[in-house]
């Protein structure tokens, strides 16, 4: 029997009271005969049609009260209005189930059963059992347009590799939550979709490196390397239906369908390989070329600005490799040469001009440079001050005076009236913020490590003066960007601002020895690293009383600072045969710790065999990675797998949330990840 338990109830109830009605009509009656003088046959007429009046009623009233709390598709069949809409749901040509809210399928139409291959019954199944998305999933990938697919066994007959977008429409029914969910094949438009995206034209920017240096001086084998490069990469684009316009002397500009830009990432984009063959006369160093290239939704406008964007960090990276930018990140190829220094100083004039106009605009200037700074971070920051002294504008160094490292530099300038107040912690530099503040990063191009970000999230503008390879994009465009991977310092950099701006032997020697001490750090005592204007810059400094006995006593180091770099000597193992991995897991002193470390991996590459080394220390939470190269080996491509960066012959990271053995297991990983992308490592 169809009828529930509340429907019994109450056919019973009209029943009784149809009976009970049938008594009290005929007891009526039977007084009305007895004890008046009306006619027995208009008593009789009279009280059949009362009760036939009354029955009616209670049916009625029984049979609308059923109909309206029964709710049930068959019912809904028995009206005009819910025959239409049953028909038009079971009849329609796309897939059509109700669910409750747990995803459990009460109904669904004819298209949707005819299309299962689980015997033609759904009822009771539940829906993650017939497409790969469950009810939640559904219902927020319906409201926002995104596409489900049916898994194989449960597909559309003869659709089994369809894809559908799907819509889930919520309805309340007797207190109990439904879903109506409506499928609509969309693999058409989805092939369509996918072939315009692949027919889609991409455009690349093409720029030779070095170009300037190798041939500065002969023009005709300038334009035959330029000539060179052009046929290389042509050939590239004959390939694949592509063409190349030479745009300048040594800039092109590829057009090629985007649906090719996956092979030459496949390939690693060997064509850099092809340029880096170019010899130029009897030079025996290699032509290198760098790439950008933009896969982003968009504008024409955009897209061409996202491109620029993709070459010019690629040559902050130090040329030599093809930067990728797409929607929120960058993916790198190459990068297996080292940067070659550029020769003339035009652009460091050009910066250093630029640099004086916003200090003078400004009314104070907020320098800093790398958390826990180096003698290379501090001498940077001291030139600028000297900059801004020049221009008339007050200058700040925002630097943490408790760092162990720095410790001989602030007892050299002790007593000097003219550093008093320039040094200022975090607390106190965001007092001294004002609307026309001018932030300053010396020997840092990610705002995420300098000693303080927020200040520099803060100021009105910032400058970037940085000889690292640049790793991240800039969320807000700095005034000046001054990263130059070829210098060997950012001493060196700033060496050559002052060279230009300050007044020959007025320079305080105490700051030329900061500045020496600098590129002396980051060039290992002039053994790495250096070019002809890395010398330049140590002529100058010394011309203005830079000497090196005083720059080399504040390398001297305390015995227990000794003690501390000698423990990474007690773990070192070789992997890959060539590499030297030194682990120490007793350091707690953070400034110390990277020190050392950093020596320590100099020191493993004295030892025969080794072309690169890694060392590894525990501060705190983190693992700190110092590693070097001898150049054959590029340890800034695999520390950048870890979340590091640096050159091509020193670079570093820093590894959360880690023990030192399972950084260790991590940059093993990435060597084998670089040495697998880059065979001539081998």
């Amino acid at each position: 029997m169809s009828e529930n338990p509340k429907q019994m109830r109450r056919m019973l109830a009209a029943t009784t009271a149809l009976l009970l009605l049938a008594v009290a009509v005929l007891a009526i009656s039977v007084i009305l005969i007895v004890y008046t003088h009306i006619s027995h046959l208009l008593i009789v007429c009279g009280t059949l049609i009362t009760y036939f009046l009354a029955s009616l009623c209670i049916t009625l009233i029984t049979i609308a009260r059923n109909r309206m709390a029964k709710g049930n598709f068959t019912d809904v069949k028995d009206s005009v209005f819910g025959t239409i809409a049953f028909s038009f749901t079971q009849n329609s040509n796309m897939p059509i189930l109700i669910c409750d809210e747990k995803g459990k399928i009460v109904w669904n139409n004819t298209v949707l059963f005819s299309g299962s291959k689980a015997g033609g019954v759904l009822h009771g199944k539940f829906l993650d059992h017939i497409c790969n998305a469950n009810l939640e999933a559904i219902s927020q990938a319906g409201s926002q347009g995104k596409e489900v697919s049916f898994f194989a066994a449960y597909c559309l007959a003869g659709h089994e590799n369809d894809t559908f977008c799907a819509k889930a429409y919520q309805s309340v029914a007797q207190g109990k939550t439904y879903y109506a969910i409506i499928f609509e094949n969309i693999t058409k438009t989805k092939e369509l979709q996918e072939a315009l995206v692949k027919g889609n034209t991409m455009i690349a920017y093409a720029m030779i490196d070095n170009l300037d240096e190798l041939t500065q001086y002969v023009q005709e084998l300038y334009s035959r390397t330029t000539y060179d490069v052009e046929n290389i990469l042509r050939r590239m684009m004959e390939k694949v239906g592509g063409i190349v316009r030479n745009y300048g002397n040594n800039k092109f500009m590829l057009v090629f369908a985007a649906e090719h830009l996956a092979t030459f990432e496949k390939d690693r984009f060997d064509v850099l390989d092809e340029v880096r063959e170019i010899r130029v006369g009897a030079t025996a160093l290699p032509i290198t070329m760098s790439m950008g290239i933009a896969k982003i939704s968009g504008s024409l406008y955009e897209k061409e600005r996202a491109t620029q964007a993709a070459l010019d960090m690629a040559l902050q990276r130090g040329g030599d490799q093809v930067a990728v930018k797409s929607e929120g990140k960058f993916e790198f190829y190459g990068g297996k040469t080292k940067t070659i220094q550029k020769q003339d100083k035009v652009t460091s004039r050009v910066r250093a001009n630029e640099l004086l106009g916003l200090i003078s605009m400004s009314e104070n200037v907020m320098i800093m440079g790398h958390k826990y700074p180096d003698f290379d971070a501090f001498a940077s920051c001291i030139a600028v001050f000297r900059l801004a002294k020049i221009c008339g504008t007050k200058a700040f160094i925002v630097c943490d005076k408790t760092t162990k490292t720095l410790e001989p530099c602030f007892k050299r300038i002790e007593g000097n009236p003219e550093y008093e107040n320039v040094f200022i912690d975090k607390t106190e530099a965001q007092d001294m913020i004002r609307s026309d503040t001018l932030a300053v990063l010396v020997d840092v191009n990610n705002i995420d490590f300098c000693e303080a970000p927020d200040i520099v999230n803060t100021a009105r503008d910032f400058v970037v003066i940085d000889h690292h390879r640049k790793t991240t994009e800039f969320k807000i465009p700095p005034r000046i960007s001054y990263i130059e991977p070829s210098a060997s310092s950012a001493s060196e950099l700033l060496s050559e601002f002052l060279e230009q701006i300050v007044p020959l032997r007025t320079l305080p020697k105490i700051e030329a020895d900061f500045l020496l001490a600098g590129i002396f750090l980051d060039t290992k005592n002039f053994s790495h690293n250096t070019g002809v204007r890395t010398f330049s810059a140590a002529t100058y400094l010394r011309s203005e009383g830079a000497n090196p006995l005083d720059v080399k006593a504040l390398f001297n180091m305390e015995l227990d600072d000794f003690r501390s770099e000698a423990n990474f000597e007690t773990n070192v193992t070789m992997y890959r045969k060539y590499i030297a991995l030194a682990l120490n897991e007793n350091e707690d002193n953070p400034p110390i710790a990277r020190v050392n470390a950093s020596r320590a991996a100099d020191r493993l590459l004295t030892v025969s065999g080794v072309r690169a080394s890694f060392a590894f220390c525990r501060i705190g939470d983190s693992v700190h990675i110092s590693a070097r190269s001898q150049g054959k080996i590029n340890v800034q491509l695999i520390l950048e797998k870890v979340g590091g960066g640096g050159h091509f012959d020193s670079a570093g990271a820093q590894i959360k949330g880690v023990d030192v053995s399972e950084a260790a297991l991590r940059v093993r990983e990435a060597i084998d990840q670089y040495y697998a992308e880059n065979h001539s490592a081998r």
